[in-house]
């Protein structure tokens, strides 16, 4: 018998850390080779940890949100089979007597004490071929065992994880299990009780993850930005015909054209005129940074939650080529492929609500960016020309500033001149 120690392994040049988003295991655990036992996140992506023997986890060195140190001991693995203990001294050294992880400095997360030695004798190791192959039992409130590509498959699927039985290790759900799930079909729900009835459940639940990194996000640009929304009214009747047309005309190898690129290129050509908006400022250093490049961070919504995957070099991209990359980075966002530099280094900010409805929104600003443009509803409305109503399709802009550094004058210059681009679209493809 011997015992496998398993590090933070090195997740990406120049990370020096990783928080801890997801057990897949616990302490008494049979593992499997190339099983998963853990994910970890830095900088929005996420990385899976598998196992390298065998065996039976015997202890765990972190907590689910705590943060880990690259090379900190994360588990330890009971082995068996000749050379395992000497493998196991010869590829890690023994974990301390407890864990490492650098903490959270906003959470005081224990870390399980590893259990005390225990005779040769005492140990027990399950073969693989002894695994169980039959689902796993599961109360209704537990957490389900489950990679995040299979609760990805699950998510898109609509299939709620709770209802699949996993035969996996532990009762992990493996993609053969979701598959047998979708092929039979979900079963009917249960007919709830008539009547009504008080409920006193309370879920507490952990912010950990991504959404953690965005709650951070947005209380540090709530709380050092002094924010000024400026919302217009854009009567985008010409560039809906123009973008249908273009859309009927467009190549195979060509994306669907939607209102994003046009605006894209708007930025572009309104950033020329006025470069102060497309700028970062650093407050702690007092230092405003303007942009000759425009790199356009896009609000997309993740099954994990919100990223800013970033279209660089807007200037430089043709319409069709702004689609283009818009459309992969969006793909590579949801499903957990971006790379960190594609989440990063944006000088102005998209975000579009326009899909789900409402008129006005008040988008805050994505540190430490000046300026965040808000897309909304496009509506058809009655508008006066002058002798009658007629039929226009409206959308409304809803833009948010940091006023330390715009003023409320240069903020409605910028939207104006958007507006006027957006009204009249031949204008966006004029050079110079």
């Amino acid at each position: 018998m011997g015992e496998f120690v398993i590090k933070m392994p090195d997740v990406g040049e120049g990370v020096a850390e990783a928080e801890l988003v997801e057990w897949h295991v616990k302490p008494g655990d049979p593992v499997r080779e190339d099983m998963v036992l853990a994910a970890v996140m830095t900088d929005k992506a996420t990385v899976e940890i598998p196992s390298p023997v065998d065996g039976v986890v015997l202890w765990l060195g972190a907590e689910v949100g705590d943060t880990v140190a690259v090379k900190a001991p994360l588990l330890r693995i009971e082995v068996a089979g000749e050379g395992a203990t000497e493998a196991a001294q010869t590829t890690t050294t023994a974990p301390p007597d407890k864990a490492e992880p650098v903490k959270d400095k906003t959470t005081e997360a224990k870390t399980t004490a590893p259990p005390p030695a225990r005779p040769v004798a005492e140990a027990k190791i399950i073969k693989p071929e002894k695994f169980a192959e039959r689902p796993v039992a599961r109360e209704p409130a537990e957490r389900p065992l489950a990679s995040p590509a299979v609760r990805l498959r699950a998510q898109e699927a609509g299939v709620d994880l709770r209802q699949v039985a996993g035969t996996g290790p532990a009762g992990r759900i493996t993609h053969d299990d979701l598959d047998q799930f979708i092929a039979r079909g979900t079963q009917p729900a249960a007919v709830a009780p008539t009547g009504l009835a008080r409920k006193t459940a309370i879920e507490e639940i952990k912010v950990t993850g991504l959404r953690r990194r965005i709650a951070e996000k947005m209380r540090l640009a709530s709380s050092r930005i002094p924010h000024i929304t400026y919302v217009e009214e854009v009567d985008v009747t010409d560039l809906e015909d123009l973008r249908a047309t273009m859309n009927a005309g467009r190549k195979s190898d060509q994306p669907k054209l939607t209102i994003l690129p046009f605006l894209m290129r708007a930025l572009v050509k309104t950033i020329g005129e006025q470069p102060g908006v497309n700028a970062t400022f650093d407050d702690d250093a007092g230092v405003v940074t303007r942009y000759s490049a425009v790199h356009i961070g896009i609000a997309t919504q993740t099954p994990s939650g919100l990223t800013v995957p970033v279209v660089r070099h807007a200037e430089a991209r043709s319409i069709w080529d702004v689609a283009a990359e818009l459309t992969r980075l969006a793909d590579a966002a949801r499903n957990g492929t971006a790379a960190r530099e594609e989440l990063s280094g944006s000088t102005i900010t998209i975000t579009s609500l326009g899909a789900l409805g409402g008129i006005v929104t008040t988008p805050i600003i994505n540190h430490p960016e000046v300026a965040i443009v808000g897309v909304n509803k496009i509506m058809t409305r009655p508008v006066w020309d002058g002798t009658q109503f007629i039929p226009r399709k409206i959308m409304n802009l809803s833009s948010s500033f940091d006023h330390r550094i715009v003023d409320g004058w240069d903020a409605a210059v910028f939207v104006q001149r958007i507006k006027a681009l957006l009204e009249t679209p031949a204008l966006i493809f004029i050079e110079g």
